[in-house]
């Protein structure tokens, strides 16, 4: 097979899977797989993958249709010569011959297993039921499953296709190397089928695969298993094969059978359903096999026909551009009338949020046009289209086309809008102003109103409210509210009014904006910006409710861009709320549509939350890992700059590492005058940097940092915000000593989170306000609030946390019984000191994570030393490992 040749590409989970099940028989005996897949999508190179990744050799066979007859057929293959006629023989030689003599366990692999002879299947059966303590894994790959291979095999494994990745690593593999786009454009044109993608691969020439729209042909040996089937359907079978291939996926039966021609469909479809070319439903609605089957039976049409087919497919269809794109395909030279038209409806739809019809209509009425210039403009404008829907991939293979026509301004917006989804600030920038400074806005206001509304996004990456609602104000009055053009400014105007503090207007003109757009895909927007002010403003459940409903882009023609940045935000709520599985889930959706899209914006803010949740769980490692994709590829862009240095930051600051938190939030103290960053509602990071502050005794300075904070939070009223300042001001109090200050301040904090459900907010403050009171002595009113705080982490599954929580517990003495201490008598706070001294941390270390000086850490080490007779730090972890007595 054609996908041999290329390796077992794409399969990584399952051979895992089966590996795994392999060296589970030592312990518990022989057991049987089987693996289900259509044809053509890599079972056998599967098991060859696997036979290639295990130590002892592995016993293979290969059934055929044609020896299903033949008595011990696959058996003659796994034995090396002729099996014995009686089954439970066959079983005992086979075992033994799989088991051999070596300390690995036994693999036997059988291809085609469906078609396999019942001697040999009876063999089997009998080997895992006779011999069912020896370990050895029979894995069966069939293309459908029988009665008899279930009753072997106790597990199923089902393939599906591969996805662009490993299509596109099946290309280099073939010595292509595919754009992301075309990877995805051939992944779905193949169902991610490796035989049928490498076919292509093969069959076509480098230059079909440089531009993703591309129209792809099915493989040959696609075309000519069509071409024979169709061959005995009859003339009804095979007119309705045609038009079902010219009316596409969503066709009615009705509809096919009125362009074919037939009164009656059904032994039509029948006909199709038995040589194998569509797969019907409950409702009598025929479905290809495999898309590919329709491509080859367009290919057996020829030209003529093909385009009279879809004259008369645009007669029929009520869709008015699915009619529009019949009546293209009908056309094959430059038709002015009929692009115009098709450029109106791409307006059209564009105007309603419909941007990836938009950008295929466009795409159609560049094709259709013969002047130049207009030709141009409705190409670029197809990749306009493209940006807004999401396909950041397709339109990013598009650019070297769109570079190389003459400079306008709307050339320099849309490769501009390109820049800013893959977070490159200083390219967008430079593009933005140019096209700015060369539209002329009396003569072409609607170019105008788009480069503002890219200015909007912009100022909306940049966190410059001021910016962003001055763009948006510009756009709307060059438009009109209800052009896309004034949507758009729209949808993204409320978010620059909560940027800038003005979070009542933010709401109400949100409020408006929904009553305007209705029920259409521009919903979407509204919907999205809403729920993203409604995060913003303390309001979690809301938000929940808005963000769930515009996570899918498929709903109402939307834009996978939109449902990214939906998808950020609701994992953001989650956190917040305590439902920290759940955001995981949220971020790698997230994670699914950045990766089929190209859109690198909203990355960093995904991965931020995805750190934050690792760190409560103690996951070290995956936190690390997070906080690293956040990293990559920030460009300049304040809304990726932020989440990636506080996922940096956060981390640093679970390792009680404030030196670091200090110098990776530095930057964000710098912002300029006009910026989001000194916004407290907006990001939440000046809480973090002034307890680092504070954690360094630099006390002067946290006041003076937080002073200006923490008048903006209380003049906008923002409760979260001033809870968390007010964190930071407690923990301030603390270190002057100051009781009274400490309280006031802490019982405000939880007074402004009462009735919000910020779960993680709640505890957060609660466990340093526990920390701030143990540390002035008040060790009973400690102990309350720190088992709160503990209570608290452990129902967010925040193991770090609860750990933390112990730990000042225990240092404050408070229940800790005397019988649970050494034969040397410690107090709680050197057991405490001991215990985290002896686990490898620093005297720093210590003291941050215990809220006392270093020097008082010094202190309780040296009474420790003394105390247990030991004089290094050494001694005291070796003394710690050492394993203690029963009583």
């Amino acid at each position: 097979m054609l996908i041999e040749r290329a390796g077992c590409v794409g399969r990584e989970d399952e051979l895992v899977e089966l590996t795994s099940r392999l060296a589970l028989t030592r312990t518990s005996g022989s057991a049987a797989v089987l693996v289900l897949g259509d044809p053509g999508l890599g079972k056998t190179a599967l098991l060859r993958g696997l036979a290639d990744r295990v130590a002892a050799p592995a016993l293979s066979a290969r059934a055929g249709a044609w020896e299903q007859d033949s008595p011990g057929a696959v058996l003659r293959q796994l034995l090396g010569g002729t099996p014995p006629a009686d089954p439970a023989a066959a079983a005992d030689a086979l075992v033994a011959r799989a088991a051999g003599t070596g300390e690995e366990p036994g693999l036997i692999l059988v291809d085609d297993a469906d078609l396999a002879d019942t001697l040999s299947l009876q063999a089997i059966a009998s080997a895992l039921r006779r011999h069912r303590d020896v370990p050895v894994l029979v894995v069966l790959a069939a293309t459908r499953s029988t009665s008899f291979l279930g009753e072997i095999a106790t597990e199923t494994i089902r393939i599906e296709g591969l996805d662009a990745a490993a299509v596109g690593e099946l290309a280099s593999l073939r010595g292509r190397v595919l754009h992301p786009s075309m990877a995805e454009v051939l992944t779905r044109h193949t169902a991610g089928s490796p035989r049928d993608a490498v076919a292509l691969l093969d069959e076509l020439p480098p230059t079909r695969w440089a531009r993703p729209d591309t129209q792809l042909p099915a493989p040959v040996h696609v075309r000519d298993e069509v071409r024979l089937a169709l061959a005995g359907c009859g003339p009804e079978g095979r007119a309705l094969a045609e038009a079902l291939a010219i009316l596409g996926d969503d066709a009615s039966l009705g509809q096919a059978a009125a362009l074919a021609g037939l009164e009656d469909p059904l032994s039509a479809v029948d006909a199709l359903a038995t040589a194998g070319l569509v797969e019907t439903t409950h409702d009598h609605r025929p479905r290809w096999r495999t898309p590919l089957v329709g491509v080859a039976v367009l290919a057996t049409m020829g030209a003529k026909r093909t385009a009279d087919a879809h004259q008369r497919a645009a007669a029929i269809v009520d869709d008015e551009v699915r009619r529009a794109r019949h009546l293209v395909a009908a056309t094959p030279l430059p038709d002015a009338g009929l692009a115009d038209e098709v450029a109106r409806l791409a307006q059209r739809r564009g105007d309603e949020g419909a941007w990836a019809e938009a950008a295929a209509l466009y795409r159609d009425a560049s094709r259709l046009t013969e002047d130049p210039l207009r030709r141009d403009d409705r190409l670029i404008r197809s990749v306009d289209a493209l940006v807004a829907a999401g396909d950041g991939m397709g339109a990013a293979a598009l650019v070297p086309v769109v570079e190389s026509l003459r400079e306008t301004p709307l050339r320099e917006a849309v490769l501009a809008y390109l820049a800013i989804l893959r977070g490159r600030a200083a390219e967008a920038e430079v593009r933005l102003t140019r096209a700015w400074d060369i539209v002329n806005v009396d003569r072409e206001p609607e170019t105008a109103a788009l480069i503002a509304t890219r200015h909007v996004l912009h100022s909306l990456a940049r966190c410059r409210g001021d910016d962003l609602v001055t763009w948006a104000d510009r756009a709307i009055s060059l438009a009109g509210r209800d052009s896309a053009a004034g949507v758009e400014a729209a949808a993204i105007r409320g978010l620059g009014l909560a940027m800038a503090g003005r979070f009542e207007e933010a709401h109400e003109a949100y409020a408006l904006a929904a009553r305007r757009v209705g029920h259409s895909a521009q919903t979407q927007r509204i919907t999205m910006g809403r729920g993203w002010l409604d995060v913003l403003a303390d309001e979690p459940d809301e938000a929940r409710s808005r963000l769930e409903g515009v996570t899918d882009p498929r709903v109402l023609g939307g834009s996978t861009r939109i449902s990214m940045w939906a998808l950020a935000w609701l994992a953001r709520v989650q956190f917040l709320t305590g439902e920290g599985e759940a955001a995981l889930q949220t971020v790698a959706a997230g994670r699914a549509l950045a990766a089929e899209s190209g859109v690198a914006l909203v990355t960093p803010l995904l991965e931020w939350t995805a750190t934050e949740t690792h760190l409560l769980r103690g996951s070290w490692a995956d936190a690390a890992r997070t906080a690293r994709a956040a990293d990559v590829g920030v460009q300049g862009y304040e809304i990726m700059r932020v989440p990636a240095l506080l996922a940096r930051a956060h981390i640093a600051e679970a390792r009680s590492d404030f030196r670091a938190v200090l110098r990776i939030l530095e930057p964000l103290t710098q912002a300029p005058a006009g910026s989001a960053l000194a916004e407290p509602a907006i990001w939440p990071w000046a809480e973090t940097y002034a307890a680092a502050l504070i954690a360094e005794g630099r006390l002067e300075e946290a006041d003076e940092f937080l002073r200006p904070h923490e008048t903006r939070a209380r003049e906008e009223q923002h409760r979260s915000a001033q809870a968390r300042l007010a964190t930071a001001r407690g923990r301030w109090h603390g270190a002057r000593g100051d009781l009274a200050g400490v309280r006031d301040t802490f019982d405000r904090a939880l007074a402004l989170l009462d009735g919000l459900p910020l779960r993680y907010e709640r505890a957060r403050v609660t466990f340093a306000y526990g920390q701030a009171l143990r540390r002035a002595g008040r060790r009973r009113d400690a102990e309350a609030l720190l088992s709160s705080a503990r209570d608290l982490w452990d129902g967010l599954g925040a193991s770090t946390y609860v750990d933390a929580a112990q730990r000042e517990l225990r240092a404050g003495g408070v229940r800790a019984p005397r019988g649970q201490r050494g034969p040397v008598d410690l107090t709680p706070q050197e057991e405490t000191v001991a215990e985290m001294v002896a686990s490898g941390l620093s005297n720093r270390e210590v003291a941050a994570q215990l809220f006392v000086s270093p020097k008082t850490v010094q202190y309780h080490l040296t009474r420790i030393y003394a105390k247990l007779g030991v004089r290094s730090r050494t001694e005291l972890a070796a003394m710690a490992a050492e394993p203690t007595e029963e009583p």
